[in-house]
């Protein structure tokens, strides 16, 4: 009896050991998260993938909720000049995670890194709107001291505009704005973002970065407001190919994908309609033209003759078929404070556009005995590779055009874009850095660092250069459309469609919200089993 009751006593000490551990367990987040990361530093790094890992590494002066509005990030507080050219953040008293403290130095640090040229930086034109700014980026001015900001004391950033800028907190919350660890990235230089040498201030910090595999993030200790983060452990793993994404999401290796295929959209609705969420999204979908090189360069009915015949009802009705709208211009509808351009050929059956397409063709030398032989570069995508084969087809039946397509993975793809040696279209999107006009105009500013086309034309930059001055709303969004009616009249680009955010989402993930900017940190996610 003694050895039975023992063994009870034990068996009940293991079970309640069990329940003590289990409530103690880590909570864990498996997110999909596209392609493979270029990089995860703030300054350097372009796109999504890059983007939603970025917010859980690093917090800027300002940030985003889980709804995507604008809340105090590093800076707890600013103050605004009357003439809205003078912002004063007040920092919090916090750290890096490997508990050096975080300073105005390290603000003043990274944006200096942000626009100085010779560090590679991408996003250098988000921070035009601060005095010298552009100067210093477009080498005019060779001292990094003489950009806008300044730390009054340790924590405390004064910062200076060119002119009021009505959404320069929104774009303070872009991870390009983020501070960096001075003491870090001296020290390691490129290789500072390591697992091993990186230091952050967001909500968590890297732990793990094994390649086209898996990025394991954990809860910062040293974060600010650490006791509200409830996820302890958040894990990217980078798919390219949706439908293997799915596979896994199904399978419970995942607990929110990235994207889904357009293709099992039906099916989806039908079988995992509580778990699919679908979202307005600031972003265009669109094919760019290389205007640096031939057949693009100096040819713009040839770029318009391809743009018209493409059927974007076809491509958002029978494609995507989520809820896409067709576009035609760069800034899609839902812009505050602004009527997006819409140009004549929108008002026109695809008949009507087809036979203008033809005429356009021809004018520029090209006819179905005498072909265009074109290549159109995708990134490896099933999505993107069912609307390259979907254009192709209507290019070919409608001009007789031989196009090539070539996809690449999404970090060669970048380099192979903005190199333009050997590009001649190319899939591009863009997703607003902020909700205002100017976030989808200013890429295509002449000395952009992410103007892929290479579109150069002075009366373009000069009508943003005037709007980024103009005080008075109404006269501010007229010039922002003439800019926009410029861009989409040379036929730059041709605009596809207004993109929607659409992923599937565990029914035991709480907080997650879809937003126009499709971001969801971490940091406000929590799990519920």
């Amino acid at each position: 009896m003694k050895a039975r009751q023992k063994t009870l006593l034990t068996l009940l000490a293991i079970a309640i050991s069990g329940i003590m551990q289990s409530a103690h367990a880590e909570t864990v987040l498996r997110r999909g998260n596209g392609s493979e990361p270029k990089t995860i530093d703030p300054q350097i790094a372009e796109g999504m993938p890059e983007a939603n890992i970025m917010l859980d590494l690093f917090e800027g002066l300002t940030t985003r909720d889980g709804a995507a509005n604008i809340i105090p990030g590093v800076a707890e507080k600013w103050d605004i000049s009357a003439d809205g050219k003078t912002y004063t953040f007040h920092l919090r008293h916090t750290t890096w995670s490997d508990g050096t403290p975080l300073t105005a130095a390290d603000v003043v640090y990274a944006w200096q890194r942000d626009v100085d040229p010779a560090a590679g930086g991408k996003y250098g034109f988000l921070l035009y709107p601060v005095k010298n700014a552009q100067a210093i980026a477009e080498g005019e001015i060779k001292d990094l001291s003489q950009l806008g900001i300044k730390a009054l004391d340790d924590y405390t950033v004064q910062v200076e505009l060119e002119a009021s800028t009505p959404y320069f907190l929104d774009m303070l919350t872009h991870a390009s704005t983020a501070p960096v660890p001075q003491h870090v990235v001296e020290k390691h230089g490129k290789a500072w973002i390591r697992p091993e040498n990186i230091v952050s201030n967001g909500a968590y910090k890297m732990t793990a970065w094994q390649p086209n595999a898996h990025i394991t993030l954990a809860k910062s200790d040293t974060y600010w407001d650490k006791d509200t983060v409830k996820i302890d452990q958040v894990i990217y793993y980078p798919t390219e190919d949706k439908n293997t994404e799915i596979k896994r999401y199904r399978a419970g290796e995942l607990d929110m994908t990235y994207e889904i295929p357009d293709d099992q959209i039906k099916w989806l609705r039908e079988n995992l309609k509580d778990e699919l969420v679908i979202g307005t999204y600031l972003g265009t979908y669109f094919y760019g033209f290389n205007l640096t090189r031939p057949p693009f360069k100096d040819n713009p009915k040839l770029r318009e003759a391809l743009s018209l015949a493409i059927d974007r009802d076809i491509i958002t009705g029978k494609i995507t078929g989520v809820g896409e709208k067709p576009a035609y211009g760069m800034v899609p509808p839902g812009i505050n404070g602004y009527d997006n351009y819409h140009p004549a050929y929108a008002d026109l059956s695809q008949q009507e556009r087809n036979e203008r397409a033809q005429k356009l063709f021809a004018e520029a030398g090209y006819s179905k005995d005498k072909p265009l032989h074109v290549e159109l570069l995708y990134n490896t995508d099933v999505n993107h590779k069912k609307i390259a084969v979907a254009i192709a087809a209507m290019w070919k039946k409608t001009l007789g055009v031989e196009t090539e397509m070539t996809n690449q993975e999404w970090k060669v793809f970048l380099a192979t874009r903005q190199e333009k040696q050997q590009t001649q279209i190319f899939r591009a999107g863009w997703i607003g850095d902020y909700n205002d006009a100017n976030t989808f105009l200013e890429l295509y500013t002449s000395k952009a660092g992410l103007n892929d086309s290479g579109y150069s034309n002075a009366k373009y930059d000069e009508l943003l250069q005037q709007a980024s001055q103009e005080q008075d709303a109404g006269k501010r969004a007229a010039l922002l459309q003439a800019a926009e009616k410029q861009l989409v009249d040379d036929y730059v680009i041709a605009p596809i469609y207004s993109y929607v955010s659409k992923r599937l989402v565990k029914p035991y993930v709480k907080g997650y919200t879809a937003n126009v900017m499709n971001l969801n940190p971490s940091r406000f996610l929590r799990i519920e089993k």
